[in-house]
């Protein structure tokens, strides 16, 4: 039988060296403070190291170059679409051809060939069968029998499909498809005057979506701060001029386009105009803002002072009501 080993001796050693580890790891922070001293010894040595060391601290140190930052690049789709034309046409491309409206309409179309084919294909063993059993085609023998019972039953079997596929067209021309959700409409380019506008615009509107529902929402005493009808003029009306906006925004990025592609002379007349609506749109912006304000202090005044709120909202809502009509007029 093999002996088995003594790990004894071995087993010491190793508990013998455990037990100096604090002693080793002192002894690796002196050799490394005597290579890398610390900041706070490196200028304070006794001799002469110390005096060289103060010569040299009052000197000023020099100034490091800024870093440039590198630009950030786009990591999701929605980013790059924004900043890329061809990138977000195809992806509108993409997203109708994914709309429920659209599946619909090609569902239609399939089944109309297809309803088409199967009547063409009956019609034609229809006839096959009929001269088949007439004996246009010949003298009725036992063959041609075949060939109309062949043909009759193929008959029946398409129209059978041709029935089916009428009745599949009938329900699909029916049916009506569920209003599709409402996303919030795509910025403009990250390069475009426009696209800070329309972010302040959009978070507007869902700050002013909310101060609204706020405002809808019956108190303890069965009434609404504000009545409804200001509600929904405030609703409308913001709608109207969140529409009127887009329609400025989308005629800055036109005018932007034809700028990139004139000629280097004319450009300048045209990012004038570009100013000239980007300071319309900034206009606009401020007063849509000044409705989400008038809501605001609305809702903080729901539990009193409710006359004073609601002339407030009513007045920003007609302030707003005239700009979105300048805005439109002007488109």
């Amino acid at each position: 039988m093999a002996k088995r080993r003594d790990f004894s001796e071995f087993n010491a050693k190793l508990e013998k060296h455990i037990e100096r580890l604090p002693d080793y790891a002192q002894r690796a922070q002196e050799k490394l403070n005597r290579y890398f001293p610390p900041a706070d010894q490196a200028g304070g040595k006794p001799g002469q190291e110390g005096q060289q060391a103060g010569r040299f601290q009052h000197r000023p140190a020099a100034a490091k170059p800024p870093v440039p930052r590198r630009p950030t690049v786009p990591t999701t789709f929605s980013a790059v679409a924004g900043q890329v034309p061809a990138v977000a046409e195809v992806r509108a491309k993409w997203q109708r051809w994914n709309e429920p409206a659209a599946k619909h309409q090609r569902r239609i179309r399939r089944t109309s060939r297809m309803l088409t084919l199967w009547v063409l294909i009956t019609i034609l063993f229809g006839v096959l069968t009929v001269l088949s059993a007439t004996g246009l085609l010949g003298q009725v023998s036992g063959p041609e029998i075949g060939q109309a019972v062949l043909g009759g039953f193929a008959t029946l079997v398409f129209g059978t499909f041709s029935v089916r596929t009428g009745l599949r067209l009938r329900e699909l021309k029916k049916t009506e498809l569920p209003a599709a959700p409402s996303g919030p409409p795509p910025l403009p380019p990250a390069g475009s005057v426009a696209r800070e506008p329309m972010e302040r615009l959009a978070e507007s509107e869902a700050s002013l979506g909310e101060l609204l529902r706020q405002l809808s929402v019956p108190t303890s005493l069965g009434t609404t701060a504000v009545p409804e009808v200001s509600v929904a003029d405030a609703r409308a009306t913001s709608t109207e001029a969140a529409r009127a906006l887009r329609g400025l925004a989308d005629r800055i990025q036109a005018i932007e386009r034809g700028r990139d592609s004139a000629p280097e002379r004319e450009r300048s007349a045209l990012q004038a105009a570009i100013t000239k609506l980007r300071e319309q749109l900034d206009d606009g912006i401020e007063g849509y803002g000044s409705l989400v304000a008038a809501a605001g202090r609305a809702v903080a005044a729901s539990s009193d002072g409710l006359g004073t709120s609601r002339e407030a909202l009513t007045d920003a809502t007609d302030r707003l009501a005239g700009l979105a009509l300048a805005l439109r007029d002007l488109g």
